[in-house]
């Protein structure tokens, strides 16, 4: 390819990732009603900083778990594999996670506050580390921010 075609591409690329990206890095739903929460379960983009400064980012599945209430949520993060179980109380998630494949074997515990939009906003500690990390998670599909209510 000649420097014109690449650049042209370039451009038309960078076009089409503006056009096609909505604010993810910023949670802009209300923390949710606890008597009126969006279903949680779906796939969501994450990114997050954790307990030790260190910035990340990958996918999170949340599936319904073994008993009313319960999930069962499964990280793909930079460097890591990860796993966890957790329940609804109010307008959070809580749940405990623990790395099955990766750098480093770790575990500990996150708590998300369910948006009106169905978004993610959470405190995730490692034991281990005085200090907690973030992280964000926002659905990944389609029907972001218009989710059917039932919790």
């Amino acid at each position: 390819m000649n420097r014109k075609t690449v650049l042209i591409s370039t451009l038309v690329l960078a076009v089409l990732l503006l056009v096609g990206c909505r604010e993810k890095g910023v949670i802009q739903g209300e923390p949710a009603d606890p008597n009126h929460l969006p279903d949680i379960v779906g796939v969501y983009a994450v990114n997050g900083v954790d307990a030790a400064g260190e910035n990340y980012g990958g996918t999170l599945a949340i599936e319904p778990g073994d008993a009313p209430n319960q999930y069962k949520l499964h990280w793909i993060v930079t460097g890591a594999v990860q796993e966890g179980e957790g329940y609804i109380e109010g307008n959070q998630l809580k749940a405990r996670w623990w790395t099955i494949d990766g750098i480093a074997q770790a575990k500990g515990e996150i708590v998300y506050t369910i948006t009106t939009l169905g978004e993610l906003d959470g405190r995730r500690s490692i034991e281990g580390f005085e200090q907690t990390g973030w992280e964000k998670a926002f659905p990944n599909d389609e029907n972001w921010g218009k989710f059917k209510f039932g919790h």
